[in-house]
């Protein structure tokens, strides 16, 4: 009843002005948000403004207002732009394709890299995330460092970061030197946590992970108009648990490389020409052997190998920038189950998930920022794109005939995307438009997986290789005024998605999981809507105080009349911040509503409201030999008992935890 109580107080001291958009305030030091244009994010990550100066790049996309973590336990959450998963999204490292191991999607692109590896993040909604591949629902880019010849010498920061709430434990380390022709930089990290608490002590089993991360960039400059750089990250992460899934990771790894030529020529309309080649291989092994009690003891390991290139210009002629990207890769996705038999005069049972999947594609993307004065921009974008799926292991073929008769071991499929967007800009306000049609080929699990047991809805998929390329048309649009100190936005867009595929129930097929409910396969709705609105605020009372608010609304629904799964609430974000040279402080209050439009047909369950205040504190210390920044606070100060519409299978989060982080850079 005090906590009810509190929260009430709290919401009508929030409505008198303390709120939070989603938009950074350039104030040093300040605490962590993330800076959200309507069609395109761009945000340089920094330490010294994030409210943990290790957070994670989980934490860190989750502040955005299109992107939601689907999490399935402490680590590896998997990011959703729109209401729209992963598998309608294109999420690229500085343009590089990379695809996941797990058929259970428990290793996420992002899960790869580390905020220690990036400079920023681009966030693309809808078909204005095109630029390095097909999506529905957007894009992600995370940006590596760009090329340093600063001839500043030697530059070292290290960082250490404890939390009570798991026993979390980080450190990193970071090794620059740069020159006026040769640079080169290594940074590494470490993550270690033991099973977390939610609210009331209340233990999550299975929540601890290990992770470290390292990377080496180096350049060399032949010229004022010439240089190359090369890249290489190794992640490995080992002992992760996911209390909403049946089974652990015992080892998820990953070896990202690339090499880059960067071509700038003096005074001509080529601005610049960008050419990558890149590797990159991914290890993932599911075992469920610490697990107590299991009916069946089982090992899941699956490989994804992927070869790449592309080649980015940018052009400027007069009004027009021109940006134009021919890019290609190819991939191999590969994954295997055995299941143990519990006696000794019985054979383990030994089956293809994934039966080796070879991925082909190549296209080409173009875009035109038209500056048609100082006030508008009209932005049309499109991307066509030749896909070519094969498989490769004829046992695979065979066992999906069993299901799908007339399939060949090859799939050939013409991709297209288009957008377009109005932008009027003046002094106090600015108004965007904007129109898309997109299209993407269905995900190897989607056209390929083979008896996937998902936990969320407890049934069996199948995939099916004849499914159509799934289309979508999109409309956006976005207002923000300025009165003064006193800023307002509105930001929505709607989503109309034809052939939208999702599993349906096969009831003449029998489940192979163990208590599973039955069997799907995935099959196209003939349509499906996706809306949301977000409304932001903000004012600053004083050069000290400011106040900045969201609240947003979202609704899906498939042609069948069903509610579609994991679409966000009612949702609220407040917060207040204090500055004053080199002190930070903000107090939080997020929530959602009542997850009121959830969908039992696909296995979703209601979510309870739930409000959460979090405190954040942060100080600077200059010297003369470099600077240290502490961050310390308290997340969940009332320790609420809670779970989201995005906690698969209704995982608790954590209760009360205190952190504090400190940081060193020299000089």
């Amino acid at each position: 009843m005090k906590q009810l109580i509190f929260i009430i107080v709290c919401s009508v001291f929030f409505n008198h002005g303390f709120s939070q958009e989603k938009e950074i305030k350039e104030v040093k030091n300040d605490t962590t948000e993330l800076e959200e244009v309507i069609i395109v994010t761009r945000r340089k990550l920094s330490n010294n403004r994030q409210e943990k100066t290790l957070s994670s790049i989980d934490d860190y996309l989750e502040k955005s207002n299109n992107i939601t973590m689907i999490k399935r336990g402490n680590y590896a959450w998997e990011p959703a732009i729109n209401n729209m998963v992963s598998d309608r999204l294109v999420v690229t490292i500085d343009g590089m394709q990379i695809f996941g191991a797990c058929t259970d999607k428990m290793d996420p692109i992002t899960s790869y890299v580390d905020v220690s590896n990036l400079e920023k993040v681009t966030i693309g909604s809808g078909q204005s995330g095109t630029e390095n591949g097909h999506c529905v629902g957007g894009g992600i880019d995370l940006k590596l460092p760009t090329s340093k010849f600063t001839d500043t010498g030697l530059k070292t920061s290290t960082d250490l970061g404890y939390e009570t709430n798991g026993n979390f434990f980080a450190t990193g380390i970071d090794i620059e030197y740069t020159g006026s022709k040769f640079y080169i930089s290594a940074d590494g990290i470490l993550r270690k946590s033991d099973n977390y608490d939610a609210g009331g002590n209340q233990k999550v089993l299975f929540s601890q992970f290990k992770k470290y991360n390292i990377s080496l960039q180096s350049g060399y400059k032949f010229s004022e108009t010439q240089h190359i750089d090369a890249n290489i990250i190794y992640d490995r992460a080992t002992d992760v648990g996911y209390p909403a899934l049946p089974m652990d990771v015992s080892l998820a790894e990953a070896l990202i490389t690339s090499l880059t030529h960067y071509y700038s020529p003096e005074e001509k309309s080529l601005k610049s020409l960008e050419t990558k080649l890149y590797f990159n291989t991914i290890t993932h092994i599911m075992d469920d052997s610490k697990r107590p009690d299991v009916p069946i003891r089982m090992d899941m390991p699956g490989w994804s190998d992927t070869y790449g290139f592309y080649s980015k210009a940018d052009i400027v002629i007069n009004n027009h920038h021109f940006t134009f990207n021919a890019n290609g890769f190819y991939n191999r996705s590969l994954a295997e189950m055995t299941m143990f038999s519990n006696n000794p005069n019985e054979p383990d049972m030994f089956m293809l998930t994934w039966p080796d999947i070879r991925t082909l594609y190549t296209g080409i993307f173009a875009k035109d920022d038209w500056h048609i004065n100082s006030n508008k921009t009209l932005s049309t974008s499109l991307r066509l794109g030749h896909h070519t799926n094969k498989i490769e292991d004829r046992v695979g073929v065979e066992s999906l005939q069993i299901f799908h008769p007339n399939i060949s071991d090859r799939k050939n499929r013409l991709l297209m995307s288009l957008s377009s967007s109005y932008n009027i800009k003046k002094d106090t306000k600015n108004i965007s438009f904007g129109l898309g049609y997109g299209e993407r080929a269905p995900s190897v699990s989607e056209g390929y997986g083979f008896y996937l047991f998902n936990s969320f809805d407890n049934y069996d998929y199948i995939g099916n290789p004849n499914l159509k390329n799934e289309k979508a048309i999109e409309a956006s649009f976005g207002y923000t005024q300025s009165f003064g100190n006193l800023k307002l936005g509105l930001e929505s867009s709607y989503f109309y998605i034809m052939d939208y595929i999702i599993g349906e129930i096969a009831p003449n097929i029998s489940s192979m999981t163990i208590g599973a409910n039955g069997v799907r396969v995935y099959e196209a709705l003939d349509h499906a809507s996706i809306f949301d609105v977000y409304l932001n605020g903000s004012y600053k009372f004083s050069d000290h105080f400011s106040t900045n608010t969201t609240i947003g609304y979202n609704l899906g629904r498939g042609s069948n009349g069903e509610n579609l799964p994991l679409i966000r609430p009612f949702s609220y974000f407040a917060e207040l911040n204090y500055t004053q040279h080199n002190f930070n402080a903000a107090i939080q209050l997020e929530g959602n509503g009542n997850q009121s439009n959830f969908s039992s047909f696909y296995g979703e369950n209601e979510t309870a409201s739930y409000a959460v205040l979090n405190l954040n504190l942060g100080h600077a210390f200059y010297g003369n030999h470099g600077r240290t920044i502490l961050k310390y606070g308290v997340e969940n100060i009332l320790d609420t008992n809670y779970s989201t519409f995005a906690d698969w299978n209704n995982i608790p989060r954590q209760g009360r935890n205190f952190y504090i982080n400190l940081s060193y850079l020299f000089p």
